[in-house]
This record gives structure tokens, sequence and C-alpha cells, in this order.
């Protein structure tokens, strides 16, 4: 059996009052599914808006969701389907296939770490 490893970034981040927290690494078998959460501590904004990135081995950071439920250009539709309760996001990869694999992060939408 080929295991694939997906990492989520294992990171707290707080800017000005508001942190967010991932867990450690997740797992998935060629062809499973794996679940990434990710924590917002609180609303800002009258709303939390949430993007999704993927970092594989060696290249920079790329944009898959924003806004919390919009697919980024060029992101396929297979596997990828996220979900918000409250303060707590989820993203799950269905069908895991080896380019899944990186460093998933989540970070709060309003003001960008990365550009697309």
């Amino acid at each position: 059996m080929t295991l694939l490893y997906v990492f989520v970034s294992v990171s707290s981040e707080s800017r000005g009052q508001i942190t967010v927290t991932q867990p450690g690494a997740v797992s998935s078998a060629l062809g499973g599914s794996v679940t990434i959460n990710c924590r917002i501590s609180q609303r800002v904004y009258g709303g939390i808006s949430l993007a999704w990135y993927q970092q594989r081995d060696g290249e920079t950071p790329k944009l898959l969701i924003y806004s919390a439920s919009t697919r980024a250009s060029g992101i396929p539709g297979r596997g990828f389907s996220w979900s918000q309760s409250g303060t707590d996001f989820t993203l799950t990869i269905t069908g895991v296939q080896t380019e899944d694999a990186g460093i998933y992060y989540c970070q709060q939408d309003y003001s960008r770490l990365f550009t697309r």
C-alpha cells in the first residue's frame, strides 16, 4: 500500500487578537481521503473569510480556496470540498492523488499573505 503524506502547517498565527490554529500532519493512502482542520479564534468584520493554500516541495504556496468557499482559478473540481461551522473550517480531499502531497495553510482572508 502506498501512503501519501499531507503535511499541515502546525502553527498558531496571531494578528492583533485573532489567532489561526492548525493541527499536525495527516496522511492518506492514494485514492483515500484526508481532512484538514483550521480554527479561527474569533469573528472579525462581522464574519470570517478564510483562504486555503497548498505548498508543494520546493514551490511557492498556491491559492486553493478563498472567501471561505470559492475555488481559485485552475484548481481542479475533483476531490476538494470544504465546510465551516462557526470558527472551525475543514478542507477535505477525496480520491487523494500524488500531486495533493504538500503543506496546507489556512489564513484569515481579509488580508492575504500570499498572492494568487
